[in-house]
């Protein structure tokens, strides 16, 4: 699936990814390929990103939203 992840100032992430786990609002969640659609509000913490190599990324948010359809996450945060 493919991972965007965009901040008012910069795109901070583009790429595919095998997994994305978020700290949504309501606790933490992960999305793997073929997720349902969704969209879900952010708390302040961290993105942790494992790309089709098995390497894994970690990206501090102070909070946003995530948008899944079709294999495609967008996270819109705000730092």
């Amino acid at each position: 699936m493919f991972l965007e992840i965009i901040t008012p100032d910069k795109k901070v992430y583009s790429g595919d990814v095998e997994s994305v786990k978020l700290p949504g609002a309501e606790g933490s969640f992960g999305i793997l390929n073929n997720h349902a659609p969704i969209i879900a509000s952010l708390k302040k913490g961290t993105i942790k990103v494992t790309d089709s190599k098995k390497q894994i990324e970690n990206f501090e948010i102070n909070g946003g939203v995530v948008e899944v359809q079709n294999n495609k996450v967008i996270v819109l945060a705000e730092s």
